[in-house]
């Protein structure tokens, strides 16, 4: 007899039996592959929901620095004076990439629908732009929606602007990105307008992800086609009210930031639009008798936005504008040509220098510390998949303790009889946890899809399936009830029924809008995977698994030999 098999040296041979057993374990029985799907499912459940809460996460930092640039300078109301000199300060810096002026307001917006004489009127958030300068910091050119394709990109035959150019000449979709890019009307004026492609309720999303006006009494309702009304309230130096000023807009253009909240509000109009109707356009200081004081309040803006060249972090960039911006007010102080009360105030003080995370950081912070929240909470289902195991390894031990009792008698120690479930566990662990990575990746990679399968009615092909499955369940069932045998006519009836209810869950299913786009900020599901998350949650089911196996394998380990060969 090798002396490996000798009684008191199976314990220094080479583990060659944990191999053997476990395998044996985990491919002979049933029972270990309901372990392996229940930590599968636990992981996919854990990755998919962190995942899209992750993406949601980082969809809301990128669109910030698409939407704002990296650093904001706001003085909302008042306006900042003498911006040009401020921007061509921040301009100077070698961390700034490009810097532009806006103007911010609400305003009501007269829409050209319905037909009649009562149109529909939205409440939008006014930005007054210098086009070209804002395509710098922001990339405003990329986000027109009616514009030819661009980098290879070719239009479907679905795709409304694909029509567009057959019906309005090959040349239309030029014509508008051009119009739109510069902010210029038809007839050469500055009375443009671009609209949020949610601004205008006649925007239908289409399944592929492009956008059709809706038929009306008079054609589609491409906002391209009219003119809207704009409404807005100045407000006074001296914080008061004035009375309203409405002009009328060419839409020359319609844009797709990718937030629902902005294309849903934001409209924008030519900067010196903005600044004449919100009086914020240079006037004459009054002085006490008013009169001429022969001192002018300049033309003004309510934020700058600046962009940082590439590898600036945006909190460098934001001390580097603040110290440029306290630079700019001392200039102005000392300006003999600067009246007193036109200088703007300091940093603090109503004005606020700000990189877009702070600017949305009652935003950002709640989200973020959700999302721990969510791992938190979502790692009590670890404990499911130990209590699972610990249940399964369990009964394992007491099913086979004439078999430890054999290893024990021939010399297997307690740590290699424990060794055995352990290593038993981490397998169940390791394998639930990649086929929940696979199947956590298929979810998520594909939500999206899935989201529209589910918010349109069921194929006929589904519920008929269904149907069929419950039929051979019923056939099954029928032919099982005359082997004698309980457990397979109680499993057939249960497939029986499970499919009956499927099929008409089917059949009544006329679609279930889940992401609503007017709720979740974002018009698309996030459907990046996060590696992170991923990887932490695997570790986090092997690690638990094995501490699940671990009270068994113990229990396994103190068997007495003698006791367990006597054991029926």
């Amino acid at each position: 007899m090798p002396d490996a098999w000798r009684p008191g040296r199976l314990h220094s041979a080479p583990p060659v039996y944990h191999v053997l057993l476990t395998n044996r374990y985990l491919t002979s029985r049933v029972i270990p592959l309901i372990a392996v799907a229940a930590v599968a499912m636990c992981v996919a459940l854990v990755i998919i929901v962190v995942s899209v809460m992750t993406g949601f996460l980082d969809m809301v930092k990128a669109s910030g620095r698409t939407l704002v640039g990296d650093v904001i300078v706001s003085y909302p109301m008042t306006g900042i004076p003498y911006y040009e000199r401020l921007i061509d300060r921040i301009a100077s810096l070698g961390e700034v990439a490009a810097a532009t002026p806006v103007v911010e307001s609400l305003g009501l917006l007269k829409m050209p629908y319905p037909a009649g004489e009562r149109k529909q009127t939205e409440t939008v958030q006014v930005w007054g732009i210098d086009p070209v300068t804002l395509g710098r910091v922001t990339g405003y050119d990329e986000t027109l929606y009616w514009r030819p394709p661009a980098g290879g990109e070719i239009f479907s035959e679905d795709d409304f602007r694909s029509a567009l150019e057959a019906e309005l000449g090959p040349d239309a979709l030029t014509t508008l990105y051009e119009r739109g890019s510069a902010l210029e009307a038809a007839d050469g004026s500055d009375r443009a307008i671009v609209l949020g492609m949610h601004v205008s309720i006649g925007n239908e999303r289409q399944r592929d992800g492009t956008y059709r006006p809706v038929f009306g009494p008079l054609g589609y309702w491409f906002m391209p086609r009219y003119e809207v009304g704009l409404t807005v309230v100045p407000v006074g130096s001296s914080g008061g009210l004035l009375d309203p000023v409405t002009r009328g807009f060419q839409v020359v253009n319609e844009f797709v930031s990718g937030v629902f909240l902005i294309d849903d509000k934001r409209v924008m109009i030519p900067l010196a639009q903005a600044q004449d109707m919100l009086r914020l356009v240079p006037s004459t200081i009054l002085d006490d008798d008013d009169e001429d004081s022969g001192f002018v309040d300049p033309a003004r803006v309510t934020m700058v936005l600046a962009r940082a060249v590439d590898g600036v972090p945006p909190d460098a960039l934001r001390d580097r504008i603040a110290t440029a911006y306290n630079a700019f007010r001392e200039e102005l102080l000392l300006d003999p040509t600067v009246h007193p009360s036109v200088v703007p105030p300091p940093i603090g003080a109503g004005l606020q220098v700000q990189t877009w995370r702070q600017q949305q950081r009652q935003f950002i912070d709640p989200v973020e510390k959700e999302r721990e929240l969510m791992r938190v909470l979502f790692s009590i289902i670890y404990l499911v998949c130990a209590g699972l195991v610990l249940s399964i390894f369990w009964a394992i031990v007491y099913e086979k303790t004439r078999d430890i009792g054999i290893l024990r008698s021939v010399g297997a120690s307690r740590l290699g009889i424990s060794a055995i479930f352990l290593r038993y566990g981490a397998i169940i662990g390791a394998v639930g946890a990649v086929i929940g990575l696979g199947l956590a990746y298929l979810v998520v990679r594909n939500i999206n899809g899935i989201h529209q399968a589910i918010g349109e009615p069921a194929p006929v092909w589904s519920w008929v399936g269904a149907f069929a499955l419950a039929a051979g369940a019923v056939g099954m069932l029928v032919w099982r009830s005359f082997s004698g045998f309980l457990l397979p006519v109680v499993l057939w009836a249960i497939a029986a029924v499970a499919c009956v209810g499927l099929g008409i869950g089917l059949l009544l299913h006329r679609g279930t809008l889940i992401w609503d786009p007017s709720v979740y900020y974002f018009s698309e599901i996030p459907n990046h995977l996060d590696p992170v998350t991923a990887v932490t949650t695997m570790l986090g089911a092997v690690v638990f698994s094995v501490l699940g196996a671990f009270v068994p394998a113990m229990k396994a380990a103190d068997t007495d030999p003698v006791r367990a060969l006597r054991y029926e």
